[in-house]
């Protein structure tokens, strides 16, 4: 009896392992348009957008998207060149955005950004936000 339960214990443990391995799986690549529509409530809720801001940030983020599409494609084999162009683009896209904000809201979107590269340098450190990408 003790084996048997030793061999059901072992079993459990084993496939609970390897679908932690797996991620969940659930996690899908949104569209660009889906990406900058997320992107677009997240600075809603952050900032206080009215609904025309909304709107344009939504635009600026649409046309990010597409942006960062075309650098992929064409810095292929560039990784550096391509990196560049993204920081360039997301600056550029920091500019408009600020541009379309109040004064509280520039602070606010300051300390968002600021948020975002904390969150981002624990992620690539293996110390994700909520522990996640740990190894």
């Amino acid at each position: 009896m003790k084996k048997l339960l030793m061999i059901c214990g072992l079993l459990f443990s084993v496939v609970t392992f390897a679908q932690a391995q797996q991620g969940g799986g659930d996690r899908k690549m949104l569209s660009p348009e889906e990406r900058a529509q997320k992107s677009a409530e997240q600075l809603t809720k952050k900032l206080n957008l009215s609904e025309d801001q909304k709107a344009k940030v939504t635009a600026i983020f649409l046309d990010q998207a597409a942006t960062m599409k075309k650098a992929r494609e064409e810095g292929k084999g560039d990784r550096d060149a391509m990196m560049a162009k993204m920081k360039a683009v997301n600056e550029e896209n920091d500019v408009k955005i600020n541009a379309l904000l109040n004064d509280d809201q520039k602070k606010a979107f300051a300390d968002w950004k600021t948020e975002r590269a904390e969150n981002m340098k624990k992620r690539m450190s293996g110390k994700g936000p909520a522990g996640a990408g740990g190894q």
